[in-house]
């Protein structure tokens, strides 16, 4: 094998020059030649909004763009179609490489449970934000007389009083019953005895009263469902407040959630 000679000290200098150059070349190419190669240097692709798109429709997007994609959580919203994309990273329009992984937020396809809060007694606006807090929703709104006014006098889901710790979905409507102030206001007691237990609630109701127990009672000489004693009494000059309650002893068996 051939030797250099470095017996003089140009060859040495020489000889370093050579190994300096040559390093030099090899960094150069490393940088400039072999790293935007592989990395696609220059090359970037902006990437696109996916939001609200379902996992079919992000497929075909990302696949036309050399993009990937990695589901890193999921969450439920009300009213959003399950299984579409609801946040992402990195964000809409941001440039990045091919290839490049973009981590989604999906919505779940079952809403998960939440324990009904007790909103009886709270103000209207108090029961809105604890509904808020648990991701429930304000549903219908019916206000009714009744001294405490704005106050939430019952809370129901899908048309039947809840009680409180009851599981429902996230995203649930909560119908509230709310006092309107108007309770002061005073009339004579409606005489329900003798009607049907269907027109005497139409009765109560109509006369802006509630009704509370219904008792079962039995009279072989009176039809099945017929009022045959109330509380209170419609005595003469006895005057009742709006938004009072009148128990009913009813013939029959009764059913004491209708």
């Amino acid at each position: 094998m051939a030797k250099i000679s470095t017996r003089y000290f140009p060859d040495l200098l020489i000889h370093i020059g050579l190994i300096v150059a040559l390093v030099t070349a090899l960094f150069l190419a490393f940088f400039f030649i072999y790293l935007p190669y592989t990395t696609n240097h220059g090359q970037t692709i902006t990437v696109p909004d996916v939001t609200r798109l379902s996992l079919d429709e992000l497929q075909n997007i990302l696949d036309d763009r050399n993009l990937r994609y990695e589901v890193s959580d999921c969450t439920f919203v009300a009213g959003a179609q399950p299984l579409t994309v609801v946040q992402q990273y990195p964000r809409a329009n941001m440039k990045v490489k091919e290839e490049r992984k973009i981590y989604i937020t999906l919505t779940r396809r079952v809403a998960p449970m939440v324990s009904m809060p007790q909103l009886v007694s709270l103000t209207f606006r108090s029961a809105e934000l604890n509904l808020r807090s648990m991701g429930l929703e304000v549903g219908d709104k019916d206000y009714v007389p009744d001294v405490a006014k704005n106050a939430v006098l019952r809370q129901l889901y899908n048309g039947k009083e809840i009680a409180v710790g009851t599981p429902v979905p996230k995203g649930a409507k909560i119908d509230l019953e709310i006092g309107d102030g108007l309770g002061n206001t005073m009339f004579d007691i409606p005489d329900v005895v003798g009607l049907q237990i269907d027109e005497a609630e139409a009765a109560i109701r109509g006369s802006n009263l509630k009704i509370g127990t219904k008792i079962p009672v039995d009279d072989p000489e009176k039809e099945v469902g017929t009022v045959v004693r109330q509380r209170p009494e419609a005595r003469s000059g006895e005057r009742i407040r709006v938004g009072e309650t009148m128990d009913l002893w009813v013939v029959g068996p009764v059913d004491p959630d209708r």
